[in-house]
Order: structure tokens, then C-alpha cells, then sequence
């Protein structure tokens, strides 16, 4: 086969296979780069144990034979790829958000980051025998876990809401902290090695003691300073060209993948490696700006980061050589991982969350769940070669040291996260939380009753104003479109077990059922009445959440008696005859029945409801006047303005 054909299957089947690994880790519910490392790995070094001449099936580095990138284009390629991934992390971190997780989180990301930077660096110098700058290099790279890692993780596992909550949000808003000082650390790094000039001359910027000079303090404040200003610049000129509409829209995305190259390249060519740093603080500009297209913008760098993250580490993984993998293949890296994983990452987790509500129980498993992710193992790649090339001592563990730890800690918290959670008794037996799609004024109505009995509910409505109302009211609500949004990687609504479909379109009350039934609706999945099975009588249907009343309906008795009534029944039969008198009322809908325990159950589910005495009628309307043995309570708890 020509060498031509040769490097065309090579690439067609870096993209085919980097898709497949996608597709497994979505198949079976486990962080993407668990699959891309290892079938990077199999396909590269592997690969020399079972080819037919000894070589590499995927050799991304060019030499006389086969590979694709000649010379030092494969790391070209990997920093404008890591720029673009790394952009896209900025995006998603929000002061704002930082502020509201605040607590836990807080210290979590700046506590814990300091814990692990300190302690991972110590045991790397004393364990391995590294050099303090490699030593902290590779603590400043596995600061990060990211969410790409947790979601899957997490995503089948029902937890406490502040559980998953602290473990969502340390993964996104860590990400471009943990990048950024991998960032500054190896700018600090590289100001401080040998360098080449312009004229070919060798300036020795370090002194024989090897402490820090002046100028190494110069060149890292430089680096900070113009990693700064364009990052600034470039999101100022981004946000103003589309807020005034210069680019036409269907030219948006693209647009700003070439400005985030552009700022990448020019902060670089001002302050070699200050291009990262760049990218990052456009991302958090642009994230934090009022920009109207920012979600779209978003999607779109979300595709484009899958694509590269595939490309990216199929390539990384293939491009490790055995000698590298033997290099740590030594009980002193197993002592190494252990301290990082048994020892660093408790102690920060628990200075972090000193005074705070989460149990001993919930701090050991937010402890056992940090897997290292995509970020991590992007850039040590990168920065690893380049030191091994500047001649910096003991960098050619960098590489194999955050693949080893990423692939440790994404298959041992992938086997073990629920099996641990259910040890530590932070496993949720049963999701009783409550998803409600709609936030109209009878769901909020509902949502509100719900809440008041101690059930967690959120509602889900692409309508901004009827989720404003809603958190105004003191209730959960998430803005989305069911149709686009894929719910299901929001770990936080992992303990939902009941689905209530409450639009006005038939249409999305079913369509919200078949695709969020399965995930979210384990314990029971309910839409509303239409008005022609009303008319058909065809009510026998056991997923209708209030077979008597469909949407209008309901919407009529809300606005003109914005409550919801209980009323105490002393015995069954008195219960039986209160339904009757409020199913002949045209103001008042039965919806709830609630034991003297206080378990709610549908009206409409009669085969559900297990009747005793004092059990409580919830329905929304006027309020009746019953007889004497029938008494009213009123709910103003559960009133709506």
C-alpha cells in the first residue's frame, strides 16, 4: 500500500475510532477518555506486541515509514486544540455562580486546589525524586477533575443534592483554575531553562544555585500581563462585534473559532506560552457578559470540543511509547497515586468542608470520587514534550505520570462510585424527588404544595418567565427545551423518580414522557387528560395525572382560587363521600391523597391509594363547607399570589 493511502486510513481512523470511544462511553455510562486512552494506547504502543512487523499501527509522529504530523506539528496542533477546549472551560465559569455555590464549593476550589497543588508537588519531589519545578507542574495539572469525567460517573448514581451539587460544580468551575495554573507554573518553568535567541545564542537566564533570577521573574510577569491583555482584548472586541451585529449569524460560530485562534497565536508570538492563558480569560470575559448568543456559541464549541478532545487523545495516547509506560511502571508511582488519591485528596476535601452540613459519610465520598480528566492529560502531554525537548530534567514523567493517574482514578472511581455510595449510606434507596414538565400557574401551584411536604421538586419550562415566577415563589426551576436539552447529564436531578407532564400540548406532555420517562420517571411518569379522551370518556388510562380535568380546567380553577385546600377525613367512608361532593363542585379538582404518614399519592391512581382513617384530601379550589365530621385545614403555605 502507498505511504499516501497509508496516512489517509491513519487519519480517517483516528476520527472513526475517537467517534466510536464517544459512542461506547455513552453506551455504557463512563467518562470518554477512559476508551480513547486505552484504544489510543492499543492502536500505538500496544500495537508493537501483536503487528506483523513490529511497528505501530498509529504513529501520529512522522518518520521514514508512516505517521501523519512531521516534526513538531502534531504539538502545533495539540495547543491550538487545547486553546479551543480550554476557551470553551472559560465559558462555563461564571462569577456569578461561584458566588451562589459559594460555601463548600468555594473553598473546595481555592482550599482544596492550594491542598492538592502543595501536597501532590511535595510527595512527586519525595517519592519519585523529581525536581521541585516538574514536581509542581504535575501537581498544578492534576488540580482539575472536570465534568466530562464526574457526569457519567454520577449520572446513575441517586445522591443527596448537595452531594452532587459540590462534586458538579468543583468538576466545571475547577477546570480552567486548575488549567491556568498548569498554565503559570510552566511559564515559570520555561523562563527559567536555557533559551535560544533570535541569533542562535544560548542565554543562560538562571544562576548556578538555580534559584530564580529577575529576569525569570520578568518573563513570568510577562507572560501573565499579555496572556492577560488579549484574553481581555480579544473578548471586549468579540462581544462588541456581535452585539452590534458585524457578523451575520450563520457565520458566528465559526467567526469566533477564528478569534480564539487569532488571540491565541498573537498572545503567544508577544509572550511565548501566554496563548492558554489567553484563551481562558476570553472565555470567562465572554462567560460573564450579557452576550445574546453565548448559549448557541456554546453548543457549537461543545461539538467542536468532542471532535478534538476524540482526535486529540486517540493521537496523545498512540504517540506514548513503551519506554514511557515502562518508566513508570514501579512500585514508587503506585506509592505516588496512593498518596494523591488516599491521603491528598481527603485532607483537602476535608479542610473544605470544615463547619459545613455534609455528614463524615458524605465528605469520605465526595473524597473517593476525583477523577482526573481531559485537561489534565491534554496539556501534560503538551507541556511534557516540551520540556523533554527543552532538556528540563525528570520531564519525560510528566506525560506518562497524568495519563497513568487519569486512567487510575477514572477506572477506580467508574467500578467503585456506587458501590462505595451505598457503604457509606449516601446511596439513595429510592428517588422520591419529583420532576414537574410546565411551569404554568397550576404547576407552580402544585410544585409549592409538594414542597411544603418535605418533596423536592423542580420544574423544567422553556418559557423564562414562568421559571423567574417559579424561583420567585422559592421553588427549582430550570429553563430548557425538552426537544434540545439533554436532561439526563444534569447529575443534581439524579434523585427525581416521578415525572408529572403538565403543558398545555398534548403533544410535549407525551414526547416529555417518552424520552425523560425512562430517566426520570422510575417510579411513576403522569401526563394530563385531553380533552378528547374527556369526551370519549377513555380515562381508564393509569399514566393520566387527573383523569376529570384537563388543562384548561385545571388553569381556570387555579387563576380564580390560587390554593390548595386539605381536608382531614376521619374515616374511609367520610373520604369517599368528600370526593363525590368535590367531583360535583366546578370549582374544586381532587388531586392528592396523603396518609397519616404522610405519603401522597395521585387521585387518579386509585389503585395506589391505600385508605385508612385520618387521611387527608388535598384538592385546589374554593373552599367547601363539609359536615362537621369533615374538617378543613388551611394551606396558605400552598397559596400563590
Amino acid at each position: 500500500m502507498q505511504l499516501n493511502n497509508i496516512l489517509m486510513l491513519e487519519l480517517a481512523g483516528v476520527i472513526i475510532l475517537g467517534i466510536f470511544a464517544q459512542w461506547i462511553a455513552w453506551k455504557v455510562k463512563i467518562p470518554a477518555i477512559l476508551p480513547l486512552i486505552l484504544i489510543g494506547l492499543a492502536v500505538g504502543p500496544l500495537s508493537t506486541f501483536y503487528s506483523d512487523d513490529g511497528t505501530q499501527w498509529i504513529q501520529p509522529i512522522w518518520n521514514t515509514q508512516k505517521g501523519f504530523f512531521p516534526g513538531e506539528s502534531l504539538f502545533y496542533f495539540v495547543s491550538l486544540a487545547i486553546g479551543i477546549i480550554l476557551f470553551e472551560g472559560g465559558l462555563t465559569l461564571k462569577m456569578s455562580e461561584i458566588k451562589k455555590v459559594g460555601g463548600v464549593i468555594g473553598k473546595l476550589i481555592s482550599l482544596g486546589s492550594v491542598v492538592t497543588f502543595f501536597g501532590s508537588g511535595v510527595s512527586a519531589h519525595y517519592v519519585l525524586g523529581l525536581d521541585w519545578q516538574v514536581s509542581f507542574l504535575f501537581a498544578g495539572l492534576i488540580i482539575v477533575t472536570g465534568p466530562t469525567v464526574i457526569t457519567p460517573i454520577l449520572r446513575n448514581i441517586p445522591l443527596r443534592k448537595d452531594v452532587s451539587a459540590v462534586l458538579k460544580w468543583e468538576g466545571i468551575l475547577i477546570d480552567p483554575i486548575g488549567a491556568l495554573v498548569a498554565v503559570l507554573v510552566f511559564g515559570f518553568i520555561s523562563v527559567n531553562i536555557p533559551v535560544q535567541d533570535l541569533e542562535g545564542a544560548v542565554s543562560q537566564i538562571h544562576d548556578a544555585g538555580g534559584s530564580y533570577t529577575k529576569h525569570a521573574l520578568l518573563e513570568f510577569g510577562k507572560i501573565i500581563v499579555i496572556g492577560f491583555a488579549f484574553g481581555l482584548a480579544g473578548g471586549f472586541a468579540m462581544y462588541h462585534t456581535v452585539k452590534r451585529k458585524v457578523i451575520p449569524h450563520y457565520l458566528l460560530n465559526v467567526a469566533s473559532l477564528s478569534m480564539v485562534l487569532l488571540i491565541f497565536v498573537l498572545s503567544d508570538l508577544f509572550a511565548h506560552e501566554s496563548g492558554l492563558l489567553a484563551v481562558v480569560v476570553m472565555g470567562m470575559y465572554l462567560g460573564n457578559s450579557d452576550l445574546p448568543n453565548l448559549k448557541e456559541l456554546l453548543y457549537f464549541k461543545e461539538s467542536l470540543s468532542v471532535l478534538l478532545i476524540s482526535i486529540l487523545f486517540i493521537l496523545l495516547s498512540a504517540n506514548i511509547s513503551i519506554d514511557d509506560l515502562l518508566l513508570i511502571y514501579n512500585w514508587e508511582t503506585a506509592a505516588l497515586f496512593a498518596v494523591v488519591i488516599f491521603v491528598v485528596r481527603p485532607l483537602g476535601v476535608f479542610l473544605s468542608t470544615t463547619n459545613s452540613a455534609l455528614s463524615i459519610n458524605e465528605k469520605l465520598f465526595i473524597s473517593w470520587v476525583g477523577p482526573r480528566g481531559i485537561v489534565a492529560a491534554g496539556i501534560a502531554s503538551l507541556f511534557g514534550t516540551k520540556l523533554v525537548e527543552m532538556g528540563v530534567a525528570g520531564a519525560q514523567y510528566i506525560t506518562p505520570l497524568v495519563f497513568g493517574l487519569v486512567l487510575v482514578t477514572v477506572l477506580l472511581n467508574a467500578t467503585t462510585a456506587r458501590m462505595i455510595a451505598s457503604l457509606l449510606g449516601v446511596f439513595l434507596k429510592k428517588s422520591e424527588g419529583i420532576m414537574i414538565i410546565g411551569g404554568s400557574r397550576v404547576s407552580r401551584l402544585i410544585a409549592a404544595y409538594l414542597q411544603k411536604n418535605n418533596r423536592r421538586v423542580v420544574l423544567i419550562d422553556s418559557n423564562k418567565a414562568n421559571v423567574e415566577k417559579a424561583k420567585e415563589l422559592g421553588l427549582e426551576a430550570l429553563s430548557a427545551n425538552i426537544y434540545n436539552a439533554d436532561l439526563s447529564d444534569n447529575i443534581e436531578l439524579s434523585d427525581m423518580g416521578y415525572l408529572l407532564s403538565m403543558t398545555g400540548n398534548d403533544a410535549i406532555n407525551r414526547y416529555a414522557m417518552d424520552k425523560l420517562g425512562r430517566s426520570f420517571g422510575e417510579n411513576g411518569s403522569y401526563r394530563l387528560v385531553t380533552p378528547e379522551e374527556l369526551k370519549s370518556k377513555n380515562t381508564n388510562n393509569r399514566e393520566l395525572f387527573c383523569p376529570t380535568h384537563d388543562y384548561i380546567d385545571l388553569m381556570r380553577v387555579a387563576q380564580a382560587f390560587p390554593s390548595i385546600q386539605e381536608v382531614l377525613a376521619p374515616s374511609v367512608d367520610i373520604y369517599k363521600e368528600m370526593i363525590q361532593l368535590i367531583g360535583s363542585n366546578q370549582d374544586a379538582i381532587a388531586l392528592f391523597a396523603k396518609s397519616p404518614e404522610g405519603v401522597i399519592t395521585l387521585i387518579g391512581n386509585t389503585n395506589e391509594i391505600t385508605l385508612e382513617q385520618n387521611t387527608t384530601l388535598a384538592y385546589i379550589g374554593r373552599t367547601m363547607d363539609f359536615d362537621d365530621d369533615m374538617t378543613t385545614k388551611p394551606t396558605p403555605s400552598s397559596e400563590l399570589d
